[in-house]
């Protein structure tokens, strides 16, 4: 699974790559050097299928110039999704404190038992944060953990934008 979810970050980190304009070296000349940091984070680990999962993020970057939220996701059973950028508004990209989210609804009839969520920041000159890893089991009769008090603000950020798949609940 750890060989998935490492080819999906790499596969990601170069199709950002190929998408930015100009060269490394040009794009940091043009904006700032200083790297994305994403100083607290938090997801309940357990929640109810067809529920929406929230991502709580804290995140500055010294030159303002946050750009993306990318997110990767591995799925037992299947190979790792596709990264999903959500952008930055302009008024979050020196820092912002909020959450992303997946939607689980529409999904009861697939066979999901958990799922492993990496999170990093991209900002315009190419940098990115250091990631931070989420994983999530799928139960039933619970009710999602809230963040701690005071930690994160109520600010939607933006959805990843990934479809779960099913995956096979037979045995061959």
């Amino acid at each position: 699974m750890e060989g998935k979810i490492f080819i999906g970050i790499t596969m990601a980190f170069l199709l950002i790559g190929f998408a930015s304009f100009g060269s490394p070296a040009k794009n940091q000349e043009k904006k700032g050097k200083a790297t994305p940091v994403i100083s607290h984070s938090f997801a309940a680990q357990s929640l109810r299928l067809g529920d929406t999962w929230k991502i709580y993020l804290k995140a500055s970057d010294q030159d303002g110039d946050m750009k993306y939220i990318m997110c990767t996701m591995d799925q037992p059973g299947m190979a790792t999704y596709p990264a999903a950028l959500t952008r930055i508004k302009r008024e979050n990209q020196k820092e912002f404190s909020g959450y992303i989210y997946l939607n689980t609804v529409g999904v009861g009839s697939l066979n999901l038992s958990s799922l492993a969520l990496t999170v990093q920041i991209q900002d315009r000159a190419g940098n990115f944060s250091d990631p931070v890893f989420f994983h999530l089991r799928f139960q039933t009769g619970i009710s999602q953990e809230a963040p701690p008090e005071g930690t994160f603000q109520e600010i939607d950020l933006g959805p990843i934008m990934i479809s779960l798949q099913p995956t096979s609940s037979g045995g061959g």
